[in-house]
Parts: structure tokens; C-alpha cells; sequence
């Protein structure tokens, strides 16, 4: 508990509710008095979350006690339940703690593109694509699809996804880069191991009190009819969007929604999302160092390495947590792994 500073905290949430209390507070554009009064709702969230724990704390203090003193098995269990439930409880504390970062609390918006390798690579997409819309589905959060291009035999060419709840974006960026196969591919008559990659692009949904210039000189849009699931409007009218940013080539698209306004608005916010990732990576390196760090999907690049042949493990090469449950790790059981690294950054 020493990462969580409750006086900190309650200091600032008084300063924050005491704004509230001044008539000119209300005179405010809404974007301005939102974004006060959701930092009040989290910091409260905070604040209870610490003084239940603490109250918690205390009974089994007490319980530990009156078990000593009656020597009583039942008591006894009770102790062991409590307890439990209260690291799970202190781990997730110290979990949003860690969630400091300056965008860590808005929803995430996940590309997915395979690497080499055709079917098996596109297929691996596919599969990451499960996995993390089933961690996201096990804690609370929506997905909502924005592009998906299907692979020709299996599998996805490409698929952009929002996942949209507090505190995505932290705790999905750490599970950006490479992504590394070995299995005995189902496509492989043969039956031989392969080794497939894919990588994941992890950038936070920009909100409206976020500035980006966009010049629109700068933008070539094009408009497409939308393919996939998603309702009898698909293929009839051209209402998928795609826009390049010409001075940087970035490309975003969108066919998720009805209409064609639709779509090029959540495009405009995801190529906000892109333009300030770039920005903001300009000022620790250059942007040819930046395109090569994320350049090559393939050997040697990944951050984690999921293994079903010869052995099950999969291992995240920055922090060494590893599951030897690979099945379950691809039905969304990747807490852990999001854990380590987000501990790994205090160090």
C-alpha cells in the first residue's frame, strides 16, 4: 500500500469538489467541467476502494483474533476467504495506481497485422484477436470492430478494434509489438512446426480536450463500400471511409458504423490517435528510428513468444512471466502478463 498516497489523494479531491462549489466553475464549457467532474468520480473510486480495504483489514484483525482465542475451525476458513479476497483486492489497488500515465485512463483503440507467412501468420491474427477481445469481454470492457479485412484462405489481413472502458488504454499498452507462433500448423499437410508473428498497435482513443491540428490539405479520403459482418447496409453503399495523411502516409479506415459522417468521424479519431503517438515519439527519438523498431514483424523483434509445440509455455520476453497453460492464456487470461510489465515500469 505504500504506492498509494490516501492524503494525496483526498487533498486533491477536496480542491476538486471545492471548484464545484464556485458559481463561475458552471460557466465553463462542458468539456472543461467534465473532465473536473471525472476526475472527481475516479479519485472518490480511489478513495473508497482504500478506506474499505483498510476496514476489511481490521475485522480480520479482529476475526484472527477471536479464532485464537476460541480455536475454531470455521473461523478459521472464514480467515483464509477473507484473506484471499483481500489480496485480490490490494493487487487490483495497486494495479490502478500504476495507471498514472497521462492517457492511461481512455479507451484503446488495437490494430492487428500479420507478418510473413500467408494463412498461418493471418490466422495468428485472427486468434490474438480472440484472445484480447475475450480479456476484454471477461473485465467489462466493449469492443467495437472499426475495419477488418479477411484473410484469402483463413484468418484476417488486418483488423482495427476500440476496446472502450476506463483505464483500457493502460492497461492494454503494454501488450504493443510482436507477437511470436510455434505450433504444428493446420495448414501444413506435412504436419511441420511453423513460427508466426503479428503485431499489435496499442494507441489511446484521443478525447475532445485533446488538440490536433489537422490541416485538411493535408488529407486524401476515399470512400468504399464496407465488407464483412455488420448488417444488411454492408456492400450496398459506399459508406466505408479510408483517409491518408499525406506528409506522414499514415492510413486509417473505418466501416464499422451506418453512414458514411460516421465513419469519418471515428476515422479522424483514430488518425488523431496515430499523429500525436508520432508526435509524441519524435521527442525521444526520430522518426527513422521510430519506423524501425516496428518495422520488421519477424524473428527477434517480439515481445512475447506463445509456444503449443514442442512444449506449452508462453513468455514475455521483457519480464520473464511466463504461463505454462497456453489455452488458457488464448481465452483471454492474460492479467498476468499485463501485471508484470506495468510492475516492471516502477522498478
Amino acid at each position: 500500500m505504500s504506492l498509494f498516497d490516501i492524503e494525496t489523494l483526498e487533498q486533491k479531491l477536496n480542491e476538486l469538489e471545492d471548484q464545484t462549489q464556485k458559481e463561475e466553475f458552471w460557466q465553463k464549457s462542458p468539456n472543461e467541467t467534465g473532465k473536473v467532474l471525472s476526475q472527481i468520480k475516479q479519485l472518490k473510486n480511489k478513495v473508497e476502494k482504500y478506506k474499505k480495504i483498510n476496514q476489511e483489514l481490521t475485522n480480520l484483525q479482529d476475526l484472527t483474533e477471536l479464532a485464537y482465542m476460541e480455536n475454531d475451525e470455521e473461523i478459521v476458513k472464514d480467515i483464509v476467504k477473507t484473506t484471499s479476497n483481500l489480496e485480490k483486492e490490494i493487487n487490483e489497488l495497486q494495479l490502478e495506481t500504476l495507471l498514472s500515465g497521462k492517457y492511461d485512463k481512455n479507451n484503446a483503440i488495437l490494430t492487428l497485422h500479420p507478418g510473413a507467412g500467408g494463412t498461418e501468420s493471418q490466422d495468428w491474427a485472427e486468434m490474438l484477436y480472440r484472445m484480447y477481445t475475450r480479456w476484454a469481454n471477461k473485465n467489462g470492457y466493449e469492443v467495437k470492430e472499426l475495419d477488418y479485412l479477411e484473410g484469402e484462405e483463413a484468418g484476417i489481413k488486418s483488423v482495427t478494434f476500440e476496446v472502450i472502458g476506463e483505464n483500457a488504454y493502460g492497461y492494454l499498452k503494454g501488450e504493443m509489438g510482436v507477437h511470436r507462433l510455434v505450433r504444428i500448423s493446420p495448414f501444413d499437410a506435412g504436419g511441420r512446426r511453423h513460427t508466426s508473428f503479428a503485431s499489435l498497435e496499442v494507441l489511446p482513443e484521443i478525447t475532445d480536450d485533446i488538440q490536433i491540428e489537422i490541416n485538411p490539405d493535408d488529407l486524401r479520403i476515399d470512400t468504399y463500400r464496407a465488407s464483412g459482418a455488420g448488417g444488411q447496409h454492408i456492400n450496398k453503399t459506399s459508406s466505408a471511409v479510408r483517409i491518408t495523411h499525406i506528409p506522414t502516409n499514415i492510413v486509417v479506415a473505418c466501416q464499422s458504423e451506418r453512414s458514411q459522417i460516421q465513419n469519418r468521424e471515428t476515422a479522424m479519431k483514430m488518425l488523431k490517435s496515430k499523429l500525436l503517438n508520432l508526435k509524441e515519439q519524435e521527442q525521444k527519438d526520430t522518426i527513422d528510428e521510430l519506423k524501425g523498431e516496428q518495422k520488421e514483424i519477424a524473428w527477434g523483434n517480439q515481445i512475447r513468444s506463445y509456444v503449443f509445440c514442442p512444449y506449452t509455455l508462453v513468455k514475455d520476453h521483457r519480464t520473464n512471466y511466463e504461463v505454462g497453460n497456453v489455452e488458457s492464456v488464448m481465452d483471454g487470461n492474460i492479467d498476468g502478463f499485463i501485471e508484470s510489465f506495468l510492475k516492471m515500469k516502477i522498478k
